[in-house]
């Protein structure tokens, strides 16, 4: 029987707000590989979730059957963004929908300028994320704007991968590995960004192996342990969690 998620509560009862964005029961492979074993979280309006575990516990797979990307393939279970069915959907259709993935290896177009990487994303006109209020979020790609976005640092790139999510005027944004290889000075640089656009009303799903400056963002934590979860609760309650967390992040 195919029952629709509850919008009112979420599923692990860690939150009773409306969700805005609800993951119910997904299955995913990669061809005969098994990777996400029947996952459900609900993410609210304005949170910045983090989604966390161990290397293959299915993070990254979680978050591209979220956006619909082609592989892992999502055989069953249903994903809904403010009431749309994304899992009817495929991936540009998501994204038109409001989905917006920054992958780990940032995707920067070749031969682009930091602008011409922005307009190309950018929908026509503009609704809540034009070039000028994009480079007052980050004065970096203001200042080098006319740079191919390639020969950016691994800093900045990442800075103008997030900067080309939000030109599409996205409702979710959905962050993989943000902080990996960048020095601590540019990561706190991207935390003060997301903390803005949160209070923008940003809702963010975060995957991050630093699982420790994550629970500091994060709003709430969804734990995975090989395709599952097995924790959903508040960011502060995993911190507070010794033992949950040598268990299950090795922290």
């Amino acid at each position: 029987m195919n029952i629709k998620p509850d919008f009112s509560k979420n599923a692990n009862m860690a939150a009773t707000a409306p969700a805005f964005l609800s993951v119910w029961d997904i299955h995913s492979y990669y061809g005969e590989s098994y990777i996400v074993q029947g996952v459900s979280f609900n993410v609210h309006e304005g949170e910045i979730l983090a989604l966390l575990g161990r290397n293959g516990a299915g993070k990254t797979s979680t978050l591209r059957s979220i956006a619909r990307i082609g592989n892992p393939q999502v055989t069953h279970g249903e994903i809904w963004l403010d009431h749309q069915p994304l899992h009817t959907m495929s991936s540009y259709q998501a994204a038109r929908a409001g989905l917006g993935l920054v992958p780990e290896d940032r995707r920067i177009i070749a031969g682009l300028t930091v602008e011409e990487n922005l307009q190309l994303a950018q929908i026509a006109p503009p609704v809540g994320w034009s070039l000028e209020r994009l480079y007052e979020l980050f004065p970096r790609l203001g200042e080098r704007r006319k740079q191919e976005g390639t020969t950016l640092s691994g800093g900045e790139q990442q800075m103008l991968a997030i900067a080309r999510a939000l030109a599409r005027d996205i409702k979710v944004l959905l962050l993989d590995e943000p902080y990996e290889g960048l020095a601590p000075v540019i990561v706190d640089e991207i935390e003060k960004t997301l903390h803005t656009i949160k209070e923008q009303g940003m809702t963010t799903i975060l995957v991050e192996q630093n699982a420790v400056r994550a629970l500091e963002l994060a709003d709430r934590a969804v734990i995975l342990d090989t395709g599952s979860v097995v924790f959903d609760a508040s960011a502060a309650e995993v911190l507070d969690n010794a033992e949950l967390r040598a268990e299950y992040l090795a922290i």
